[in-house]
């Protein structure tokens, strides 16, 4: 990384980068191939075929970097459709396969290139070992595509936030003010941060992410669980109205602090309330945008659906109608693309977790 001549390091945002937002073109999307037989267990093959769907699905729309353990290049190929299918392969050390929270996240500058920016990683709160490699996937990836590469003073994951390209970051205390990511950090000094390695001027806080990430596989209340911009000033909010729903507290508490937030421009932000309804937990909302379509989890088919009898079934399936119809009235220039959820929520997550986008431009030479 290059450094100032009083020898400080040199910000994105004093070079003149910024996170751009998701819906911003990209050049392609990073993905990483399953691989942590401890946490998929007797569910590692089913990952393995629904990251391929995921892959596939993308691929229709841009190219997919996959990086995977040595060895794993052929499987991957197979899976997704061989070599013609828009899919580069890069094999290389991981631990974990959720690139949205340990690979790199891009900036760009106003000349249109890209840059790559390493936050720590500490395994979403020290919960797995290993991941030395997985905390290395940033430079090996930065390397890869010959493109320069900050590293921040702090633990971060990337579905933590979301950006709406005008200077505003959206994050949840529950999750970047948990002492288990960075101890004795107080709020000033991550929203500095924040400031400096993603380009924004503005946080908006939000009390909490899902009640439900809190537990040994969680994430302590990542964002993009509940919550994603759509635009500048416009915001998709997971909101639960049954009050039986772990989530209706939470969600609520949430909806007040965003509707009394102003943004980096002083506007109030127009929010998009979704409710996917009673006794769903599949997260719609961790949806991911790629070129011209959205990725949508789907529940009908996950792990426990059929066994749980017909009726069960028919309500997840109906549910799935619901958000993908909801979300094509949300986002109508784009196609919405239902893939398959259950096994990623099992795992922890759902497509937005599983991806990162690299935007569109040349490589901030390194």
């Amino acid at each position: 990384m290059s450094a100032a001549p009083n020898h400080e390091p040199i910000t994105p945002a004093q070079a003149g980068f910024a996170m751009p937002p998701e819906w911003a073109p990209h050049a392609a999307t990073l993905m990483a191939w399953p691989c942590r037989a401890e946490l998929w267990g007797d569910m590692l093959a089913d990952a393995k075929e629904d990251y391929a769907a995921v892959i596939r699905a993308i691929g229709a729309f841009e190219p997919v970097l996959v990086a995977c353990l040595p060895g794993r290049s052929s499987e991957i190929r197979d899976a997704c459709g061989g070599t013609a299918s828009g899919v580069e392969v890069l094999e290389v050390p991981i631990d974990d396969s959720w690139t949205r929270d340990n690979g790199p996240i891009f900036v760009r500058n106003g000349g249109g290139e890209v840059a790559a920016v390493k936050f720590g990683f500490n395994a979403w709160g020290d919960r797995w070992h290993p991941h030395a490699d997985d905390a290395r996937l940033p430079e090996r990836i930065a390397e890869h595509l010959g493109m320069r590469l900050f590293e921040a003073p702090m633990i971060l994951e990337g579905g933590s936030i979301t950006v709406d390209g005008e200077g505003t970051v959206l994050t949840t205390e529950q999750c970047l003010l948990n002492p288990n990511r960075n101890p004795g950090m107080p709020r000033e000094t991550v929203e500095r941060h924040l400031r400096d390695y993603l380009g924004v001027s503005a946080v908006i806080w939000l009390p909490f992410g899902h009640e439900t990430d809190t537990g040994p596989e969680g994430t302590d209340g990542h964002v993009d669980g509940i919550a994603t911009y759509l635009a500048p000033g416009r915001v998709l909010l997971d909101v639960r109205e049954d009050p039986a729903s772990p989530e209706h507290a939470s969600s609520h508490a949430n909806l007040a602090a965003l509707g009394a937030a102003r943004d980096a421009r002083g506007r109030a932000i127009a929010i998009t309330v979704f409710d996917p309804g009673p006794g769903v937990l599949v997260p719609y909302a961790n949806h991911y945008v790629v070129n011209g379509a959205v990725i949508v989890p789907l529940g009908a088919g996950g792990p426990g659906v059929a066994a749980s009898g017909a009726v069960a079934a028919r309500a997840a399936a109906e549910a799935d109608e619901r958000a993908l119809a909801f979300l094509a009235t949300v986002y109508p220039d784009r196609e919405v693309i239902g893939v398959p959820g259950g096994v990623l929520d099992a795992g922890g997550g759902g497509p937005h977790c599983i991806t990162q986008q690299i935007p569109a431009g040349p490589a901030a030479p390194r």
